[in-house]
């Protein structure tokens, strides 16, 4: 799909993987890279990684309406999902680092799945155009990311086109995020910084292990090398670079207009859901399927109202006096982070006649958060809700999420 080589299979792909090969392709002198071992017999689920790396920032920028936050940390493979194909991105000998994008709402401190294209420029002229795939990595969570090549040392600008969103917006944010905006941040990329970066080995006993390391808080000066494992938190001293600040600058289309570095923006969000038991409604249940936790909320369709005038386009299909919305959530397991991109259905029956059947609408609201909703009429005390996947999260993943995610199985939850 572009210069870098996707590998398919575990042939070619594992053989890459092996400590030691890169040097024998160039890497060593190269690239910054520092290739991790991959962790053999991989659960289909998802598992504790053989490594761990810090990152740094390079500053944020906002419109107003959206934010973004610029990192980065070594150049490293990662897996992409079209469809029902998943293929491996190896590292290129030409790559100087990877380069994460995070997404937010600055006034409710809420990450933001939207469509997204970044480019590299220098002195005015394009020197690289990453994919700024939509990913998963159990330190950084929901984000946007790609390996990039920039010609040498020196300073750079990420132009970051944001926007729209790509969810149904209900709520307090009804209205809102439905344009793009391009927004840029100056950088400095020198290669010692790359370098000077922390990567270590995880405990061997702990690899491929039903568990996760912990999802970095990027408000924190702490490493963060911690993991959950059987619902045990460990601890290691560490530091991720998370404070190496540079300047900003923002803009949209058509006001080109650079600000001061955003300090007012503060540090971006994690991309953990909201706590499902803080909700106004009523939880059905959490179960787990291809290891993602999805749990089911009933709430009063009018909760959804109250913030548009008693107007939405996300619920106006229905007579709101006697329905109810049903928002499904999904996440990963351990970290609680939301799965976007995913098609879902749903199907309700009672005294065994279908009486409601449909997709499920992929929605962000400003109280739910994240989540997968419908509007469904005359529900009923009894009633069997069958939650079905119909296209699994189309989100390239890291070491840990690259088995998960992938075969769904129903699951049914109880009014």
């Amino acid at each position: 799909m572009n210069r870098r080589g996707f590998l398919q299979g575990t042939g070619v792909a594992g053989a890459i993987g092996l400590a030691g090969c890169l040097e024998r392709l160039g890497f060593e002198e190269q690239s910054a890279w520092r290739d991790p071992p991959l962790v053999e017999d991989r659960p289909d689920a998802v598992y504790f990684p053989a490594s761990r790396e810090t990152m740094g920032s390079y500053g944020t920028a906002t419109d107003g309406e959206y934010a973004v936050a610029l990192s980065y940390t070594f150049p490293h493979r990662f897996w992409t999902i079209a469809g029902d194909e998943t293929n491996r991105v190896t590292v290129d000998t030409e790559d100087t680092m990877h380069l994460m994008c995070t997404v937010w709402d600055p006034e409710t401190d809420t990450v933001l799945p939207v469509e997204m294209e970044l480019e590299i420029r220098q002195d005015g002229a394009s020197v690289d155009r990453p994919l700024a795939w939509p990913m998963l990595s159990q330190r950084m969570g929901f984000h946007y990311g790609d390996n990039v090549q920039l010609p040498d040392d020196g300073e750079y600008t990420a132009r970051i086109l944001v926007g729209p969103l790509e969810a149904t917006p209900t709520g307090a944010f009804e209205g809102r995020f439905e344009s793009a905006s391009t927004l840029e941040i100056d950088f400095e990329y020198d290669r010692s910084d790359i370098h000077d970066l922390e990567f270590e080995e995880t405990d061997y006993d702990d690899w491929g292990s039903r568990a996760a390391l912990e999802l970095m808080d990027h408000g924190s000066s702490d490493g963060g090398h911690a993991h959950e494992h059987d619902d045990h938190s460990h601890g290691d001293d560490g530091n991720h670079g998370d404070d190496d600040g540079h300047d900003g600058h923002d803009h949209d289309d058509e006001n080109h207009d650079h600000g001061d570095h955003d300090d007012d923006v503060g540090h971006p969000p994690t991309s953990r859901g909201p706590t499902i038991d803080d909700f106004d409604g009523e939880l059905l249940g959490s179960e787990s399927s291809a290891d993602a936790t999805i749990s089911a909320v009933r709430t009063n369709v009018d909760r959804l109202l109250e913030d548009n005038d008693g107007e939405s386009d996300a619920v106006a299909d229905s007579d709101t006096g006697t329905s109810t919305y049903i928002a499904v959530f999904t996440r990963t397991p351990y970290n609680d982070v939301i799965l976007p991109l995913m098609s879902l259905s749903m199907s309700v029956e009672r005294d065994g006649a279908v009486v409601h059947e449909g997709s499920l609408r992929e929605t962000l609201d400003h109280e739910f958060g994240h989540h997968y909703g419908v509007t469904v009429d005359d529900l009923e005390r009894g009633d069997r809700l069958q939650v079905s996947v119909d296209s699994h999260p189309q989100l390239a993943r890291h070491d840990g999420y690259e088995t998960a995610f992938f075969e769904f199985d129903d699951v049914v939850f109880s009014v």
